[in-house]
């Protein structure tokens, strides 16, 4: 199955004269890999891995390194591509949006680098747009399938083709939007 969007439920119709959208990042109940780890568990295996072979202090940047992507560049990555693909804009700083898109990844895989061979990362994610004065007012429920984190050639750092990946949900989400609003 191909990266893609789809609407589980709604559709994009209340877009069509927005300006502005909120947008909350939420990292709940996420599963890595194939094994359905929790974060917990795969952080634990991922710096198991990292110590064995760079040392305890190489595990704890890269921890350190996780931490911060997941609260900033993941949204930075998300917010930059669907500002470049969309007219309407978003962030997280927008105190007054009459809707609030929340999304949340549901499954990550965060693929491997090396120079002659990688594995994409891959990212699941469900997308869930509500009115922002009453969130319980869900509008539409789109799932993001298999978007991948990868530029063709390669990305080195695990964290950074996650974020890959939220850019590139970004981007089908908003191409999307982009086609349904602007129909007559």
């Amino acid at each position: 199955m191909s990266q893609r969007v789809k609407v589980i439920s709604g559709d994009y119709d209340f877009l069509k004269s927005e300006k502005f959208l909120k947008v909350v990042f939420k990292f709940n109940d996420v599963k890595f890999e194939k094994k359905n780890l929790t974060e917990e568990e795969f952080i634990t295996k991922r710096m198991e891995e990292i110590e064995k072979s760079k040392g305890k202090e190489e595990a704890e940047k890269w921890k350190a390194d996780w931490e911060y992507t997941k609260q900033n560049t993941f949204p930075d990555k998300f917010l930059e591509s669907w500002n470049k693909n969309t007219d309407i804009k978003a962030s997280t700083k927008f105190e007054r949006t009459k809707y609030t898109l929340i999304v949340e990844p549901k499954w990550i895989h965060v693929g491997f680098f090396m120079p002659f061979s990688s594995d994409v990362a891959l990212l699941n994610s469900r997308l869930t747009f509500v009115e922002t004065d009453n969130p319980d007012h869900v509008l539409m429920v789109v799932e993001g399938i298999k978007a991948k984190g990868d530029n063709g050639f390669g990305v080195p750092n695990h964290n950074y083709r996650v974020a890959e990946c939220y850019a590139k949900t970004s981007k089908m989400l908003a191409l999307k939007v982009n086609f349904y609003t602007k129909k007559k």
